[in-house]
């Protein structure tokens, strides 16, 4: 395998399927059957996945809602999807611990990171809920800060596009994709991979991000295997 410890970014709205809001069960049992493949390659995996299919604490904020109020009800929306996703893991029997950055120890374990780095190591899939427990910061920070604390090999961004275009390949039928792309070269043209912070964490850190399809079965696989998959950037 190419690498040794992985942080699997999801995100919230991929969990709806084809479903308009909430969770879509059959997309979570192909998530599951996706990551118990290679899980039971030997590989260590850790988990961040967003919320955006129950609530984004941006849109609360137009609605009214104070941002600080809006994004823990993010984090707690989080919680809920980490909670869906570790069910459909252990019903494939896989041993996980739930990991949340806001206390609630009737259904997570707090964040610290050598008990993390240690369950990795015996063998169990760590799902990171609540965020980093702050608020104005996304989960794909929450994904970048993890991956850096448990010291991961690379951050996979599962998305429902195959990789990093030149523009939005669902609006723009001449939008290019990039197999390979530096750092720099991404921030120099604007290309949206993650948020500013998440982005420049991994950049600092020398942690490299995949992009890459989740929706299509294999991908993740091959990605361990070392396939060239999505688009590299690091």
């Amino acid at each position: 395998m190419k690498y040794k410890r992985i942080l699997l970014k999801l995100s919230g709205e991929a969990l709806m399927g084809d479903k308009q809001h909430g969770i879509d069960s059959n997309r979570l049992e192909q998530y599951a059957q996706e990551i118990k493949k290679v899980r039971d390659m030997g590989l260590e995996l850790a988990i961040v996945i967003g919320g955006g299919n129950i609530f984004r604490g941006v849109d609360g904020e137009k609605s009214g809602i104070d941002r600080v109020q809006g994004d823990y009800m993010g984090m707690l929306a989080t919680v809920i999807n980490a909670m869906a996703l570790q069910s459909a893991l252990e019903k494939h029997g896989m041993y996980t611990r739930l990991m949340s950055g806001l206390k609630m120890e009737q259904v997570c374990e707090p964040f610290i990171r050598r008990r993390a780095i240690r369950h990795l190591e015996k063998g169990r899939v760590v799902i990171f809920g609540a965020g980093i427990g702050n608020p104005y910061f996304t989960t794909d920070s929450t994904a970048s800060l993890r991956a850096i604390e448990i010291e991961a090999d690379v951050v996979l961004k599962g998305t429902r596009v195959d990789g990093v275009y030149t523009a939005d390949p669902e609006k723009d039928p001449d939008a290019k994709k990039y197999s390979n792309v530096t750092f720099q070269e991404a921030y120099e043209k604007g290309l949206s991979i993650m948020d500013m912070t998440a982005f420049t964490l991994c950049m600092e850190n020398d942690l490299p991000i995949i992009v890459f399809d989740m929706n299509k079965p294999g991908n993740l696989e091959s990605i361990v295997e070392g396939k060239e998959v999505g688009t590299l950037i690091k």
